[in-house]
């Protein structure tokens, strides 16, 4: 068996060009279907992992989608304010198990600056790599991504900028202090920065304020941008959201819909890509024929020697299945690797937009499915020539010669 793989391996690159143009066909193909795969897992963990335990989301009136990627994932800008008293009344509805405040405004490098309570690190169960929480305004919590790019540590400061972009108008007179930095947890607060939400309104205030009385007319119309909400039981899904929208002038918007029409929509993208590494598939499975029958006919004088030599028929067929089955393997191999590249590769530039944080190398078990398409395809395309091998005798070959 180990000498028909090995001369297998030799017949496979005595014609190099037909050998390289399969294995690129080929490895093309897997590799686009390793990324898709890759990319629609990743992409699925990280908003499972961000909506966890948000049953809904409520804010200014605008686009639920919108007020969902702003306010959960932080990839968009808010729909607006919500007035403080609002956020208390959300408090004491009877539906609400938990409320988060979220305000933002500000940010650092691209990075946000975040206006919450100590409950939205609690929520993702976030832990401390440095330092502790605030204990007062203007103090911070650094997310494991912006200590990490920013250079920031326990004790430093750092003044923010207007607005959720760089390039903002810097809050200079009014420095932030940082008290603890977070352990890496793969969640939307690595590439945050925390503050309680009294900051936000401090920086605004101060930046605005004519005069002391100006001063208690802003902190009197003080507001947050959104609420985190979890309900206190599963039947407050159906009443719930109905009475924000109709009885208020803020909107909820359920997560788990939202994220579902996303989907929908990047599954139009991903098809599109499912759909050309089938056709390269398809393309090098044809190839891969036409070169093992090619050789079948080129090889006619081989294999008449190595029957007149003893080779069973068996053997022969053997000879170009693990053609096939080389192919096949080299291909796995680069496929999943240049698909891991690519997905490296949009994890890099992600995390330079500061979007979403995707691994940049993962095993899903649906990868199983790369190794098992490229054996499929050789198979397939060795079915024919490997019957012909076996079937043709001796005296033909020797004819044939």
């Amino acid at each position: 068996m180990i000498t028909t793989w090995r001369w297998a391996w030799r017949f496979l690159w005595a014609r190099p060009l037909a050998a390289g143009l399969n294995l690129l066909l080929l490895t093309l193909g897997l590799a686009s279907i390793t990324f898709v795969l890759l990319v629609n897992h990743q992409i699925q963990r990280a908003f499972e992992r961000d909506l966890a335990g948000i049953d809904v989301v409520v804010g200014a009136k605008g686009s639920p989608m919108q007020l969902i990627l702003s306010g959960v994932f932080h990839i968009d800008t808010p729909t607006g304010n919500i007035p403080l008293a609002s956020l208390q009344t959300l408090k004491e509805h009877p539906h609400v198990a938990k409320l988060i405040p979220i305000s933002m405004g500000d940010s650092l490098n691209g990075f946000r600056i975040i206006g919450t309570t100590p409950d939205y690190i609690h929520h993702y169960a976030a832990v401390l790599a440095q330092g502790a929480l605030w204990q007062a305004p203007m103090q911070a919590v650094l997310g494991a991504d912006v200590a990490r790019q920013t250079g920031l540590k326990v004790g430093d400061r750092f003044v923010g900028s207007h607005g959720l972009g760089r390039g903002g108008h810097a809050h200079g007179d009014m420095p932030y202090s940082v008290t603890g930095v977070l352990a890496p947890s793969g969640a939307v607060l690595d590439r945050l920065i925390l503050t309680p939400t009294e900051s936000v309104w401090r920086v605004h205030e101060s930046a605005t304020a004519l005069d002391a009385e100006d001063q208690k007319i802003l902190e009197q119309e003080r507001e947050v941008t959104l609420a985190l909400i979890q309900y206190r039981s599963p039947l407050a899904a159906v009443t719930f959201p109905r009475f924000i929208n109709t009885s208020t002038d803020m909107q909820a918007a359920a997560p788990a819909i939202e994220i579902t029409r996303l989907l929908g929509m990047i599954g139009v993208g991903t098809d599109v890509l499912r759909a050309l590494a089938g056709v390269l598939l398809l393309t090098a499975g044809l190839s891969v024929f036409v070169a093992l029958w090619s050789a079948l006919r080129e090889r006619r004088a081989d294999l008449a020697l190595m029957r007149m030599l003893g080779a069973s028929p068996a053997k022969l067929a053997g000879l170009l299945w693990c053609e096939a089955m080389w192919l096949a393997l080299l291909a796995a191999l680069l496929g999943v690797a240049a698909g891991q590249g690519l997905t490296a590769l949009v994890a890099l530039a992600l995390d330079y937009d500061k979007t979403l944080s995707l691994a940049t190398l993962s095993w899903p078990a649906e990868l199983l499915m790369v190794p098992a398409l490229a054996l499929g395809v050789a198979l397939l395309s060795a079915l024919l020539p490997t019957w012909e091998a076996y079937r043709v005798s001796v005296l033909e070959l020797i004819q044939s010669r």
